[in-house]
C-alpha cells in the first residue's frame, strides 16, 4: 500500500491539502470505496460500543494473577502521561498521513475492527486479576472531561501497544513505520512500568495487530481494494 505524498506533479505549487481533496474525491467516485466506507464506520461504531459493554463485565469477573519475572524487578511508576503522550501523538500523526490516502485509512480501520475484535475474544477466554502494583493509567482527557471508570482488567492484549503497531503496518515509509514501531515499544516499556499489563499482554500485541492487518488486507484485495 502506498500513500500519495499530496502533491500533483502536474501543477507545481499544488498544496498538500489540495492533494488530500483530490485523492478523496477520485476514491469517492468509486462506488466499491463508498460501499467499504459505509460499511467499515458503522462496524467501527459498533464494535468500539461492543468492548465498553465488554469491558464492564470483565472488571466485574474474577481473574488469576500471573507470575511475571519482569514486573517483579520493576518498581511501578505512573508513567500515564508519557505514555497517553506517545499515543495521542501517534493518533494524531497516523490520520494525518493516512488522510491523503483514503483507501488505506479505510483500511487500517477495518484492520482496527479486527483488531477490537480480536481483543474482545481473547479477553473472554483469559480473566485475568491486574499485576501486583499496578498504578491505573487514568485517561488524561477523560480526566478532564469528566469523571471516567478506570479500567484495570483491560489486560490480554495490550490495546495501547497494538494499537501504534497497526499504524506501523498501515503507513507507507521506512521512516513513518520505524516512528510508529519505535512508539509501540516506547508505550510497551512505559506499561510495563506502570505494571498496567503483564510481559506477554504486551508481547501479544504485535502478533495481534499484524493478524488483524492481514485480514483487513485479504478481505480488502477480494473486494478490490488497493492494500498492502
Amino acid at each position: 500500500m502506498t500513500i500519495d505524498s499530496g502533491v500533483d506533479s502536474r501543477r507545481p505549487g499544488t498544496r498538500k491539502g489540495t492533494g488530500v481533496a483530490r485523492a478523496w474525491r477520485e476514491a469517492w467516485s468509486e462506488p466499491g470505496f463508498r460501499s467499504r466506507l459505509a460499511l467499515t464506520l458503522p462496524a467501527l461504531v459498533g464494535v468500539l460500543a461492543l468492548l465498553t459493554r465488554f469491558l464492564e463485565v470483565v472488571e466485574a469477573r474474577p481473574g488469576v494473577t500471573l507470575p511475571d519475572p519482569l514486573l517483579a524487578v520493576l518498581t511501578p511508576r505512573d508513567l500515564t502521561w508519557l505514555t497517553f503522550g506517545l499515543i495521542y501523538a501517534g493518533l494524531v500523526i497516523g490520520v494525518a498521513r493516512l488522510s491523503t490516502q483514503p483507501r488505506g485509512l479505510v483500511l487500517a480501520l477495518q484492520a482496527y475492527v479486527v483488531m477490537v475484535l480480536l481483543r474482545i475474544a481473547a479477553m473472554w477466554v483469559t480473566p485475568l486479576d491486574p499485576p501486583p502494583g499496578m498504578i491505573p493509567l487514568n485517561d488524561p482527557l477523560v480526566r478532564l472531561f469528566g469523571p471516567g471508570k478506570v479500567l484495570t482488567k483491560d489486560l490480554f492484549f495490550s490495546g495501547h501497544t497494538s494499537t501504534l503497531f497497526l499504524l506501523g503496518l498501515a503507513v507507507a515509509g521506512w521512516r513513518s513505520r520505524a516512528y510508529f514501531l519505535s512508539s509501540a515499544a516506547a508505550v510497551a516499556i512505559c506499561v510495563l512500568w506502570q505494571h498496567v499489563h503483564y510481559t506477554i499482554d504486551v508481547l501479544a500485541a504485535p502478533f495481534f495487530a499484524y493478524a488483524s492487518w492481514r485480514v483487513a488486507v485479504f478481505f480488502g484485495r477480494s473486494a478490490g481494494s488497493d492494500g498492502d
